[in-house]
């Protein structure tokens, strides 16, 4: 079985939180921001799909097993949300990510809300997140263990769902000092990792873990080990917006 060098660092002492004291607000403070930023990014997320066309989603669908010629196969209609991410933040080097195509005639104003939601969208980092403890004030502060980073990670449905020691894959938005996810979660096992490995072209493996990360087979490969394994089987997604 080939291999590659994606040892993962678990056991690394890991630097400081990049910014100073924790934020001086609420926990009831900081939930309505993130559920005020939450919103904006699913009208966002709801606007970019609506430029990208059916065959590109077909095509992603195939690239993950989700569809046989012109027709979507699905076990669950929310492993979509996988076809989703991928056609809005990813595409191969010779083309744009439709995020960008997106961004360049949006209308939003530089000091708005909707402006910074986009531009975080745009530097959005895919990840393997290992869930440290509770923030003091909400969230988690969790370490990305491709880049050996600690994260201030808001995401109301993890906070309650995760614990300790676990592992999950996402696409990670950073609009501030908290991040949050872009809605598509992968609950992750070190054992994914040989499948992973198998899906990835030769060429990837002598790469720093950041740079894998960066490269969009990375979390396709990710994406589809989790559909492989049932992932829907263990999780589901809820709309918190509709409770802002």
């Amino acid at each position: 079985m080939r291999r590659l060098s994606m040892a993962l660092p678990l056991v690394q002492r890991q630097p400081p939180l990049p910014w100073g004291p924790d934020m001086r607000s609420t926990r009831d403070d900081l939930l309505d921001r993130y559920l005020h930023l939450r919103k904006i990014s699913k009208t966002l997320h709801d606007d970019v799909l609506r430029s990208i066309s059916a065959d590109a989603l077909l095509s992603q669908a195939r690239r993950l097993g989700l569809a046989q010629g012109r027709t979507f196969v699905l076990d669950h209609e929310d492993e979509m949300y996988f076809v989703y991410d991928l056609a809005i933040y990813t595409a191969p080097a010779d083309r744009s990510r439709a995020i960008d195509r997106y961004a360049r005639p949006a209308p939003f104003a530089p000091q708005s809300d909707e402006r910074l939601m986009l531009d975080a969208m745009r530097a959005s980092q895919f990840a393997i997140l290992l869930i440290e403890r509770p923030h003091d004030s909400a969230g988690l502060i969790v370490t990305d263990i491709l880049r050996n980073t600690k994260v201030w990670l808001l995401d109301v449905g993890l906070e309650a769902s995760m614990d300790e020691g676990e592992l999950i894959a996402t696409r990670l938005i950073t609009p501030g000092p908290f991040s949050m996810t872009a809605g598509v979660n992968v609950p992750f096992e070190v054992e994914m990792l040989e499948a992973i490995c198998a899906m990835l072209p030769r060429s990837i493996g002598n790469r720093e873990l950041s740079r894998i990360a960066e490269d969009r087979r990375f979390a396709e490969a990710v994406y589809k080990a989790g559909l492989i394994g049932g992932v829907m089987d263990k999780m589901a997604y809820i709309d918190l917006t509709d409770q802002a």
